[in-house]
């Protein structure tokens, strides 16, 4: 399969020039041409470029990339070691960062909603000039110790929680990943269970004024979502394998 081929379509699927991003989305590095298998991760770390290489990709899709603003305007260090694998490799690295947390069908928030079985949804989370998130009903309430349960299972992750809303929930509004500043959102909104992934102080202090409930149940495991949902797309489309590797990272 030919990487232009993938890279202008996931290019298209993304809407990559809607979203201003810190990240430089889309092919940050190339490679000769062809793909022959595709590994998907969250970070696209030099442990993850071995683990695909042992897997015989030569094609990585990540959330994270190595691109960001300027930050390989020294090929030195990192940066060095990061692109000399790549290339010793002839492996391509494609990342998405905003565009995957925001997609409607494929995006991490879409699929965590996905998996909770939310109903009546609409965007949430304002991120610059983005909406990345989206907030929805269950489709019964319940209690919200129960629903602590099933978000542990479903992250298969230690959870950190603020418990100061109410004792049964029903509305859930989802932003992946470190945005712990959007507890606000939900307070603002009467959301009964903000979920993100990386707790801060300030989540704490918003969550006890606001007197809501906010699940953090890790940034890496609210971020397998979107990249193990562009690969089971990318095989299905151009019939190619397109694994998911996981390291299991609990952050």
């Amino acid at each position: 399969m030919k990487l232009n081929k993938i890279k202008a379509h996931l290019d298209n699927l993304l809407k990559l020039e809607k979203f201003t991003d810190y990240s430089n989305n889309g092919l940050q590095v190339g490679n000769s041409g062809d793909v022959k298998r595709i590994a998907c991760g969250v970070d696209a770390s030099l442990e993850f470029f071995e683990a695909a290489h042992a897997q015989g990709a030569n094609m990585v899709i990540c959330h994270h990339g190595i691109s960001w603003g300027d930050s390989l305007k020294y090929i030195t260090d990192l940066n060095y070691k990061r692109i000399s694998y790549l290339m010793e490799h002839d492996i391509a690295l494609y990342a998405a960062h905003l565009p995957l947390d925001a997609h409607p069908r494929y995006g991490n928030n879409a699929q965590i909603c996905k998996a909770l079985k939310l109903q009546d949804m609409t965007p949430f989370g304002q991120y610059g000039e983005s909406t990345i998130g989206f907030t929805g009903k269950l489709p019964k309430a319940m209690p919200y110790s129960k629903f602590k349960q099933q978000i542990e299972k479903l992250m298969q992750n230690k959870l950190q929680t603020m418990d100061f809303g109410k004792k049964t929930v029903r509305t859930v509004a989802v932003v992946s990943g470190g945005a712990s500043a959007e507890v606000a959102e939900a307070g603002q909104k009467n959301i009964d269970v903000y979920i993100s992934g990386e707790p801060t102080l300030q989540g704490y202090n918003l969550a006890a004024e606001y007197e809501i409930n906010v699940i953090f149940a890790g940034h890496y495991a609210t971020e397998t979502f979107g990249v193990k949902a562009l690969g089971k797309m990318l095989t299905t489309k151009f019939k190619i394998k397109a694994d998911f590797i996981d390291f299991k990272i609990t952050y």
